[in-house]
């Protein structure tokens, strides 16, 4: 990946956190944390990855935060000086859970070594 799309990526996941945190109603929004993005090499689409301390279901979380896609573009559009705003989609980021999995395993294999 270019330099200068991991200095996009990078710029999208702090302007949509901002734009979460501060620019909108919805509570749901405020307990979104975006993890990731990865914009196409055109800048025509992005994946932008996210995880939730609400316990709600991961789809329904995605349904919601892509309803609110447009927004969020436009918002985007606003504050980042690219040629063109990409197309977002919400994904939500399975990583931190399968991460958190993999260690519990690992503690569970280290408990029964001792005993």
């Amino acid at each position: 990946m270019s330099v200068k799309l991991e200095r996009i990526n990078a710029e999208l996941v702090r302007t949509i956190s901002t734009i979460l945190a501060n620019e909108t109603r919805d509570e749901l929004m405020r307990t979104v944390t975006i993890t990731a993005a990865d914009v196409s090499k055109d800048l025509s689409f992005a994946k932008v990855y996210f995880t939730s301390i609400k316990d709600m279901s991961k789809e329904q979380l995605e349904k919601e935060l892509n309803e609110a896609s447009d927004f969020v573009r436009k918002k985007v559009a606003e504050k980042m000086d690219l040629r063109q705003t990409p197309k977002i989609k919400f994904i939500y980021d399975e990583s931190i859970e399968y991460g958190n999995k993999i260690e519990k395993i690992l503690s569970e294999i280290h408990e029964q070594e001792k005993a």
